[in-house]
């Protein structure tokens, strides 16, 4: 393997040879775009941390090294006889200050496309030089839930402690390979700390913008990781997108009818976890794992026919 540490630049302030020491063992939030993230639920946290939280740069990835651009193009924008702009890609691990003060850190951007290995261990690096004591990954997956309801979560941990308190929504599931969930394994297997939040987007949202599941993440994040981040403009974002939901929703008969059924199901799922049977409903409509799995390549493989380019 090629020295991990060819993959970054650190941007470590005037004398670029400290590192920084006033981290408090911080924790670190990752949230990749490329793979699945359905409701764009793990961009939309990202984009409300970088917006409304202090925060600066402290690595760069070299995406040239770790992007292939034929598989996922990024947008340019071209106007009557030139262009514009471009979508330039990036990898970035941000220093980020709390609404009290406390710095943690955010690696966000595109998911590389190759190198996985050898950009694990650099991360892993960084995590071992800057002391981190929890990494916790986050993004959105489709399920056959409906809107009306509470917006779930998975979580999922290295150890057993980390996840007390979060009842498992699934059995066994087989699904494709992510840098995200890897670097938790990797991570794991390396005897550090590290979890994720897999929020619970109702299938037919997959496509559109869901506040309330990156609410969902935000809140989630912040309790396992004992940091302040309120969200009001993600609550306020929710609130605005339910309401054109119910009323798109209520124009069509056929749709009222399919939101209803998902609504007795994800009710009689509910009441049967409460009776003490987690993992099926009264009339077994809880997906399998197999049928989980099946649902999240149909996912990705939509994307893929439709053309959809990953949020960077």
């Amino acid at each position: 393997m090629l020295d991990p540490s060819g993959l970054f630049e650190p941007h470590l302030g005037d004398d670029d040879t400290s590192w920084p020491t006033d981290l408090q063992r911080p924790v670190l939030v990752h949230a990749f775009t490329g793979f699945i993230d359905a409701g764009s639920a793990g961009r939309l946290l990202r984009d409300h941390l970088l917006e409304n939280f202090e925060h600066r740069v402290l690595v760069t990835f070299d995406v040239d090294q770790l992007l292939d651009y034929r598989s996922r193009r990024p947008t340019m924008v071209f106007v009557e006889n030139h262009w514009v702009s471009y979508d330039e890609p990036a990898l970035v691990l941000h220093v980020v200050q709390d609404a009290t003060g406390v710095p943690f850190l955010l690696l966000e951007g595109a998911e590389p496309d190759v190198q996985w290995e050898r950009f694990l261990q650099a991360v892993l690096g960084l995590v071992e030089r800057l002391g981190v004591r929890l990494s916790i990954g986050v993004h959105g997956i489709p399920m056959g839930l409906p809107h009306t309801r509470p917006t779930g979560v998975t979580a999922h941990a290295t150890s057993l402690d980390l996840v007390a308190g979060h009842p498992p929504w699934i059995g066994t599931v087989q699904v494709p390979g992510s840098v995200g969930n890897l670097l938790e394994y990797r991570l794991g297997q390396a005897g550090h700390d590290a979890m994720g939040f897999a929020v619970h987007v109702p299938h037919y949202l997959a496509q559109a913008e869901y506040p309330d599941a990156a609410l969902v993440l935000l809140e989630s994040v912040a309790k396992a990781a004992d940091l302040t981040l309120p969200g009001p403009q993600l609550q306020a974002a929710g609130e605005r997108t339910r309401a054109e939901i119910d009323e798109q929703v209520q124009a069509s008969p056929e749709v009222v009818a399919v939101v209803e059924a998902l609504e007795q199901q994800y009710d009689e799922y509910v009441d049967a976890r409460v009776r003490g049977n987690p993992l099926t409903g009264q009339d077994g409509s809880v997906p399998t794992g197999d049928e989980l799995g099946a649902e999240l390549e149909r996912f990705l493989a939509e994307r893929t026919r439709r053309g959809d380019q990953p949020d960077t």
